[in-house]
């Protein structure tokens, strides 16, 4: 079991679970966040660090976000490993809460 980053994360991209995460799991993309589900141990350490609440783990993702299970597998492949904490983008606490923004996001 893996850990799952959601659709809250789009346009947030907080970067506070970078930080805690003793594996390098986390992948950036352009304004999204991914865990790898291959590298991910299942620590939990990243989960209660996200200021968004988009992290959740398999098992416990919202209904409607199913999707995002696969999209962080695929996401993962093609975007590079981050390990530090990073600035969120200027405009994060407006997006934060916003509902339908997977057509946001930017691959």
């Amino acid at each position: 079991m893996a850990f799952v980053v959601t659709e809250n994360c789009i346009k947030c991209k907080y970067m506070d679970c970078v930080e805690v995460c003793p594996v390098d799991c986390f992948h950036e993309g352009p304004n999204f966040l991914v865990i790898d589900p291959d590298e991910c141990i299942d620590c939990t350490l990243c989960e209660p660090e996200c200021p968004a609440e988009a992290i959740f783990s398999e098992e416990e993702i919202p209904a409607g976000q199913e999707s995002f299970r696969a999209l962080n597998a695929e996401l993962a492949k093609k975007w590079p490993v981050i390990s530090e904490k990073g600035a969120p983008p200027d405009d994060a606490k407006q997006w934060d809460g916003t509902k339908d923004k997977l057509k946001l996001l930017e691959r």
